[in-house]
């Protein structure tokens, strides 16, 4: 049972975050041979206040300080 995590910063619209899934399962299917049924995804959604880049968080960069 494969199961993969992406870790990006919160905002991804619920379209979006389907599409990603499917994509992966589909990768993890062509590339590893992973049965679409037992392969799990996790998007787990950290807020802006709580990323960083560069030494300030993404909140901080979006606003421009």
């Amino acid at each position: 049972m494969p199961v993969v995590t992406v870790r990006a910063i919160e905002g991804i619209s619920a379209e979006k975050k389907e599409e990603l899934m499917d994509r992966i399962t589909v990768v993890m299917k062509e590339v590893l041979g992973k049965n679409p049924e037992a392969t799990h995804v996790i998007i787990e959604e950290v807020s802006a206040e709580n990323w960083g880049i560069r030494g300030k968080t993404v909140a901080a960069i979006r606003s421009g300080k």
